[in-house]
Parts: C-alpha cells; sequence; structure tokens
C-alpha cells in the first residue's frame, strides 16, 4: 500500500469539510486541513514507534527483586477504529519480575505505543500485556483499562458517564487467582 502524501491527506479533510456543509475556503477553516494533518502525526504516533526502542532499558541489578512492580493511573487518549473518536482513560500495569525490571517511564511509553493509534480498548489491553510479557518475560503481567468513549456519550446511545473496563492476564496472574486478588486489591487502594 503506497501512503497518501501530506497534500493529499490535506485535501481529504477538505472534502470531509465540504461533504459536512462547510466552505472550506472561509477564514476559520482554510488552515483546518493542514491542522488536522499535523494533528493526526501527534495522534497516530503509535505506528512509528518500535517496541525495541521503548522497552529497550531494562535493569538486571535488582537485588534479587521477586514481588509486585506496578504503575497505576497512566493517562491516554486513543481514537476508537470504528468511529474514529476519542477514547480516554487510566491503564493499570502490574507485573512479577524474573531477575529483570523495565524503567518505570517505560510503562507509560509501552501504553502509547498501542493508545496511539487506531484502536479498540479490548485490543489494546491484550496488546499491552502480551508485548510486555513476551520482551521482559516476566513471571505474570496483569493489565486493565477503563475509558470513556466517545461514541458512547457524545453521539449514538449517548450514555454519559459509562466506563469501560477491561483486563488482561499472564503468567501467575492468569493462572493463580491470589495473585490476580492482590493485583485488583492494590488498583483499588
Amino acid at each position: 500500500m503506497n501512503k497518501p502524501t501530506k497534500e493529499q491527506a490535506q485535501q481529504a479533510v477538505k472534502l470531509l469539510l465540504e461533504y459536512i456543509g462547510e466552505d472550506a475556503n472561509r477564514e476559520g477553516l482554510r488552515d483546518t486541513p493542514k491542522r488536522v494533518v499535523k494533528s493526526y502525526a501527534e495522534l497516530f504516533a503509535g505506528y512509528d514507534m518500535s517496541l525495541d526502542d521503548v522497552l529497550n532499558k531494562k535493569f538486571h541489578d535488582v537485588s534479587n527483586y521477586n514481588d509486585v512492580v506496578m504503575l497505576k493511573s497512566i493517562s491516554f487518549t486513543s481514537l476508537c477504529e470504528h468511529h474514529m473518536l476519542p477514547f480516554y482513560g487510566t491503564v493499570d500495569i502490574a507485573y512479577v519480575p524474573d531477575k529483570v525490571v523495565l524503567g518505570i517511564s517505560k510503562l507509560s511509553r509501552l501504553v502509547n505505543v498501542f493508545a496511539k493509534r487506531l484502536q479498540i480498548q479490548e485490543r489494546m489491553t491484550a496488546d499491552i500485556a502480551n508485548a510486555l510479557q513476551e520482551n521482559l518475560n516476566p513471571q505474570g503481567v496483569a493489565i486493565r483499562v477503563c475509558a470513556t468513549h466517545s461514541c458512547m456519550t457524545t453521539r449514538g446511545a449517548l450514555k454519559e458517564g459509562s466506563i469501560m473496563e477491561t483486563s488482561h492476564f499472564t503468567g501467575v496472574y492468569d493462572s493463580d487467582q491470589e495473585k490476580r486478588k492482590e493485583f485488583l486489591g492494590m488498583i483499588k487502594a
């Protein structure tokens, strides 16, 4: 597939403006196609991010630490692939290391790799967990994502205040109910 040029993308935005009944040449909209294309570069930056680059900083000198590592309430914004409308919320990540830990900022960057793409929340949740499991090889990974979806709140069902929650577990979090309960207790604390 050949990627369209920036100019072609700007023309597509102009066409959409005209489709909704706007005059794409009026003062307030003249530069909108450029602004939209520029904002898309930021909103969809995950397509250009490499998991290897994001998850590259590992620490092996951890004094045999083998208990839970958790980062809670990592904020994110994504766009749903069905309506291209925002969904936003938080991600809670926990893992039980196996002789190696990750730099903490890498967890939030991992969220962005997947959030900054067209997404569905269920796939994003599993992708974050599986990427961490495959790259770090911990004893287990637990992920919870809570998000508000604009496609539910601003159109369609119009259910303001609804929050979708998804989770994904690998390793000890998948096989050990006590570990899972520990995770769920820690995120609610």
